[in-house]
């Protein structure tokens, strides 16, 4: 048994938990500098998504929409059909690809993406310690 003051041991309990909550501290610091990083990852890929849906708006309605009508109007189509068909197809593409690149850049931005998963495991963890020690 320990024959230590009331008032030692408490201020070593409370030195202990001081410390352990820097510890925590840092630990959250660091856990979210990496989530951040992530995020970002996340922020950029979302971006590239959105730049590369305007460009291809941009260019491949321009220019495919004019290439695809040609090849039904040489297959008999009508000019009037084969650009509104053309214009369809095309567009319908550019979304596709659109919303693929836009899907995976929020899908890393999801919550559970965020979580500070080890800081809070760590917290049980010492919660639990403190109590067992008090």
């Amino acid at each position: 048994m320990d024959n230590r003051p009331l008032s030692e041991l408490v201020s070593g309990l409370v030195s202990d938990i001081t410390g352990l909550f820097r510890k925590e501290i840092t630990l959250a610091k660091t856990e979210a500098s990496e989530k951040m990083s992530h995020v970002l990852t996340g922020v950029e890929a979302f971006a590239a998504g959105l730049v590369f849906a305007i460009a291809a708006v941009g260019v491949l309605l321009a220019a495919l929409v004019n290439g695809l009508a040609a090849f039904f109007v040489a297959r008999g189509m009508t000019e009037p059909g084969a650009d509104g068909l053309a214009s369809v197809i095309v567009g319908v593409v550019v979304a596709l690809l659109a919303w693929g690149m836009i899907h995976r850049g929020l899908s890393t931005l999801r919550g559970e993406n965020l979580k500070l998963d080890r800081t809070s495991t760590s917290i049980r963890r010492d919660a639990q310690m403190i109590k067992e020690r008090v």
